[in-house]
């Protein structure tokens, strides 16, 4: 039997936190394989070029809409916009994502918490029920939200963000459990340390990355197009029967925690 399609003719994208890292990855692999997509990050000038690197490689394929992640009426705007301009929404990537501080978790203020909420968590759930509603619900579709593993496992430093990841994967699930009869799957995926600007604070840092580094059985830091190719793999016809579940891509360094 023919192995099932990683092909996206036809079909419509929203990728958010897509100007740089992950998300610009994932977007450039979407429309190599045949899909628009609709690119948003908070800036408009860096989502332009994002835009524009993609379209030299795929002509055509991407479309900017600026939207901050932690503002619902962006979101909404962002999800109406894309219907307005293509008439479908078969696929949603969330890749947005904020921390507040790096220290002890009882440090961090509550500015911070609901600053995080907001957009790691409620601008996930935005972002899928404008679609649902408006697509998805009668056509359905795949969403797939980049997570972490901080998010499985508690890490010092960080226990603003790595809990918010929680919730995000607990939102998977949730969504999962509930949009599968509608013909909608709902993953996620929990990155490692992947080399990215977000991440750079970490990986700048030579005791850090050192630890980090020794930590990990491959010994080395993920790469932004490794996991894009996860995610376009969940959003694809070929991971057709995967729901609900969250992908560590990490080079096992969980494995030894």
């Amino acid at each position: 039997m023919a192995g099932l399609s990683q092909r996206f003719d036809g079909k419509v994208a929203i990728v958010c936190g897509a100007s740089r890292g992950m998300g610009l990855s994932v977007a450039t692999l979407l429309a190599e394989r045949g899909a628009t997509v609709v690119i948003s990050s908070r800036k408009a000038a860096a989502l332009e070029d994002a835009a524009r690197c993609i379209n030299e490689a795929s002509p055509g394929r991407a479309v900017a809409i600026p939207a901050h992640a932690g503002r619902t009426e962006d979101l909404e705007a962002l999800v109406d916009r894309t219907l307005e301009r293509h008439g479908r929404i078969d696929m949603l990537v969330y890749n947005a994502g904020t921390s507040p501080g790096y220290g002890p978790v009882l440090d961090a203020s509550v500015d911070g918490w609901t600053k995080a909420f907001q957009i790691n968590v409620l601008g996930a759930f935005t972002l899928a029920q404008r679609a649902v509603r408006g697509w998805m619900g009668e056509h359905g579709g795949a969403i797939v939200n980049v997570a972490s593993l901080g998010g499985l496992q508690p890490r010092p430093h960080v226990g603003v963000y790595n809990t918010t990841k929680a919730a995000l994967i607990m939102l998977t699930r949730q969504l999962a459990k509930e949009l599968g009869e509608r013909g909608i799957r709902v993953n996620a995926v929990a990155p490692g340390l992947v080399k990215t600007d977000f991440s750079a604070a970490l990986w700048q840092d030579e005791e850090r990355l050192e630890m980090v580094l020794r930590e990990n059985p491959l010994h080395r830091l993920g790469l932004p197009e490794e996991v894009a190719e996860a995610v376009v793999f969940l959003l694809s016809d070929a991971a057709g029967f995967i729901n609900g579940h969250t992908v560590v891509i990490d080079g096992g360094a969980g494995n030894s925690r």
